[in-house]
């Protein structure tokens, strides 16, 4: 089990060891301090393309003649003043990490420090006042190198005053560090109730969290089902009302149920048969032509 000294004081605290006793996973602790880095980004740099700058609208000499080469706008991205291609614009560089994958690495981080010895604790109650002698001499005794990381909560005002005029030295709340922070600090100084809030964050979920998980697993087990499914009709029939509509349902005369069906509707009448289509007249045969063969035969018989 690993223990931290308390500066100033000749005892140590033992450290709790699933936060301080993970195995270091690189990795991990590397795409948790890139997520960090690019969150900090403002990413609002910005720059004016060609259509965006003022000024161009004219050719700036005749196409041919002028001896020179042939430009169209004197805020081309060639010419000064013109405008930029492929620049920044203003966006966004964050991108998401799990937060298990958050407090693994913390718990990396954090395991680090344990195991190199560069992690200790000092007592807040030695600075009712801010005092920046008494800080410089608090660290003067510790041997560890800089830069130095020193955890506070929100009501150690007073001690984050004493350290943050301190060269190589610098003072956070609990809440706000980062894992790019701790592993950035050669040395990590806490207060007690800044490691207590250090290690609730790189611990897993407490009793409650697991307690309730434990509860869904039960609720969701074959055995909870099916003793929900032995419940007893009777138990649900055992209430007046029940008994009373039950009864009800069961008196309904069948005459009731025969006159509720719907009544069938009457058929359409069949459709006349067409009649029968009459047959056409022949045409009667057209006379013949007047001085064709019949004239021509009663001539000959003249």
């Amino acid at each position: 089990m690993a223990s931290a000294p308390v500066l100033g004081a000749k005892r140590a605290v033992t450290l709790d060891g699933e936060a301080f006793g993970a195995r270091f996973n690189g990795p991990l602790v590397h795409e948790s301090v890139r997520a960090e880095l690019a969150a900090r980004r403002r990413g609002s740099a910005s720059t004016k393309t060609r259509g965006l700058v003022r000024g161009g609208g004219a050719k700036p000499w005749r196409q041919k003649g002028t001896g020179r080469a042939r430009a169209g706008s004197n805020r081309s991205p060639v010419w000064t003043g013109g405008g930029v291609v492929f620049g920044p614009h203003p966006r966004s560089y964050t991108f998401k990490v799990n937060r298990k994958e958050r407090r693994a690495a913390l718990r990396s981080a954090l395991s680090l420090h344990a195991e190199r010895e560069s992690l200790a604790l000092f007592d807040t109650a030695a600075f009712s006042a801010p005092s920046t002698r008494a800080a410089a001499a608090l660290l003067g005794a510790w041997t560890q190198p800089r830069p130095t990381l020193v955890v506070v909560v929100g009501d150690e005002g007073a001690a984050a005053l004493s350290f943050r005029n301190i060269a190589r030295v610098s003072v956070l709340e609990a809440d706000s560090v980062g894992i790019a922070d701790i592993v950035g600090a050669a040395s990590l100084l806490c207060s007690e109730a800044g490691l207590a809030a250090l290690t609730a964050r790189a611990a897993a979920p407490g009793a409650a969290g697991a307690a309730g998980a434990a509860a869904d697993a039960a609720s969701s087990s074959p055995a909870a089902k099916a003793s929900v499914a032995a419940k007893p009709a009777a138990a649900q029939a055992a209430t007046p009302e029940a008994a009373t509509a039950k009864a009800a349902s069961a008196a309904k005369p069948a005459a009731a149920k025969t006159a509720a069906k719907p009544v069938a509707k009457p058929k359409p009448p069949a459709a006349k048969p067409k009649a029968a289509a009459k047959p056409r007249a022949a045409k009667p045969a057209a006379p013949a032509a007047r001085g064709g063969k019949a004239a021509t035969d009663e001539d000959g018989a003249r």
